[in-house]
């Protein structure tokens, strides 16, 4: 499969988000409907301590409050074990929740068409959630180029321009 290929199974606006359960510890789990009446960034990434995600994350981090002032909460996802987003967040001092998509192994990378085969982890993909669940915008960065924030901000901002559903 090429890259142009891939980069088309990523689940596009108008899909309602795939539900998921996942560990942000060994002993706290997040789910998609805590977020529901506010808007969700979800950044998936191959995995915790990679020089190109360690760099995607701490962006992230710093421009977090431009995410939350324009109504947004933010969640990382990979396939690394809530143990190792644990130390990552911790050595890197995150402040948005790293989630595990450990076992089964990419099943949410898989349910929002970003988990690669080949490589054995997900892509590095972002998505826009409104505050209904539904998808508003999707990405799939090539997997060694930081996808920035750009993006994610002209989302977000064209959420915040368009009327709430009632």
């Amino acid at each position: 499969m090429s890259e142009t290929d891939k980069r088309n199974d990523a689940l596009p606006a108008g899909t309602p988000a795939p539900a998921f359960e996942l560990k942000s510890t060994p002993d706290q789990s997040v789910r998609l409907g805590d977020f529901i009446g506010r808007r969700l960034i979800i950044a998936f990434y191959p995995a915790d301590w990679s020089p190109v995600c360690t760099d995607q994350m701490a962006l992230y981090n710093e421009i977090l409050p431009e995410f939350q002032r324009l109504g947004a909460a933010l969640v990382g996802i990979s396939i690394d074990h809530a143990w190792c987003h644990v130390a990552f967040a911790q050595s890197r001092n995150l402040h948005f929740p790293l989630l595990a998509d450990f076992h089964p192994k990419g099943e949410v990378a898989q349910a929002y068409g970003v988990y690669d085969d080949e490589i054995g982890m997900s892509e590095r993909a972002l998505f826009a959630i409104d505050e209904e669940g539904v998808i508003r915008w999707s990405y799939i960065s090539p997997i060694g180029v930081n996808p920035g924030a750009d993006g994610i901000l002209a989302a977000l901002e064209s959420m915040a321009a368009a009327p709430v559903p009632a």
